[in-house]
């Protein structure tokens, strides 16, 4: 029975990276060999040589909303910092209020000089609110305009360019995180990788908040996962459908697109099937992956779910050595950090 202590691992702050590098494709990449626990040190555009003719690079598609809103209530001046998790319907969401003790229901906040304002329509645990946005035009776009991107917790510094949060490929607004493994690509690198022979293929999972929640339980069996919407297209299943039938590989980029993928594959008995909805699936030591036969991630935090899922696919001993050996590279962790490679 593993517990949540057998995923720890010592991380010395300053390797938590602040700041994306001024070129996404020059971070550094470590190759795992799941098999035989094999690690070597390389350049991301290095993934080219790990990725083969006939193989299926599938990428998640979010966009990365600006989802940080500071506002004051007319009353009273005071300040509020909403954070906005998911659109419940129509014009209302489901945010995160601090101080929440200040937002009780029927509370009105200001954003942006009463550009766009909200009323708390509902009270929920934790210092969540439902809210009932009032604005002129298009939402997504006072959100552009008035909004910050909500970085996570562990990163101090302010971001300068909103972009460098979202990958190259961002189309599907939704997400509270950005889906960081995807953050190493290019439109270059991505050329490269189509001219050699891999087959592009794109899902959408909105990444919630909660993946950046610690696992609070001694036993990781009594971990509450969080759930997250995704959706694969008819035409992306076939496109996967396709590969496997020619004896290629399914690489996911980035646990988000593992853990659509795996939904799918627990879903449908292996099969590669359209399909959308909402998903809390927990991939953990014990778990046969269905679907995902090699990706690449980024470095994840000690005793989280993400290193759970990666020890799931190339065994905790290998992932715990892959990580001290990068911890002795001085290699760069977590959202801006540098990234692995897991066949």
């Amino acid at each position: 029975m593993l517990s949540t202590k057998d995923f720890d691992f010592d991380l010395p702050e300053e390797l938590i990276a602040q700041t994306p590098l001024s070129d996404r494709s020059s971070s550094r990449l470590l190759v795992l060999d799941s098999k035989t626990g094999e690690v070597s040190d390389k350049h991301f555009t290095d993934i080219l040589d790990e990725l083969h003719a006939g193989d299926a690079l599938v990428m998640n598609d979010t966009r990365v909303l600006p989802a940080r809103l500071y506002g004051t209530k007319p009353e009273t001046g005071g300040h509020l910092e909403v954070l906005l998790l998911k659109n419940t319907v129509n014009d209302q969401w489901e945010t995160l209020v601090k101080p929440a003790k200040r937002a009780k229901v029927g509370t009105e906040i200001s954003f942006g000089d009463g550009r766009l304002k909200a009323t708390v329509v509902e009270e929920l645990e934790h210092g969540g609110r439902i809210v009932d946005f009032s604005y002129e035009g298009i939402f997504l776009e006072v959100l552009e305009s008035l909004g910050e991107m909500p970085l996570p917790p562990y990163i101090k510094e302010r971001l300068e360019d909103n972009e460098r949060y979202q990958t190259v490929y961002a189309k599907e607004n939704g997400s509270a995180a950005a889906p960081t493994a995807g953050l190493h690509f290019t439109e270059d690198l991505l050329a490269k990788i189509k001219a050699k022979g891999v087959e592009l293929v794109f899902l959408t999972l909105h990444v919630g908040l909660g993946t950046f929640r610690p696992v609070s339980v001694d036993s990781i069996e009594d971990h509450d996962m969080h759930s997250e919407f995704y959706r694969l297209t008819e035409a992306a299943a076939a496109k996967l459908n396709q590969v496997k039938a020619e004896g290629g590989r399914i690489v996911a980029v980035g646990t988000t697109s593992i853990r659509t993928l795996e939904t799918i594959g627990t879903k449908f008995d292996g099969e590669i099937k359209a399909d959308s909805g909402w998903t809390s699936i927990f991939i953990s030591p014990g778990y046969q992956f269905k679907v995902v036969d090699a990706f690449s991630t980024n470095f994840h935090l000690p005793k989280s779910t993400l290193v759970m899922l990666v020890s799931a696919f190339a065994g905790r001993e290998n992932v715990l050595a892959a990580y001290h050996h990068a911890v002795e590279e001085r290699y760069r962790f977590f959202s801006f950090g540098d990234a692995m490679f897991v066949k």
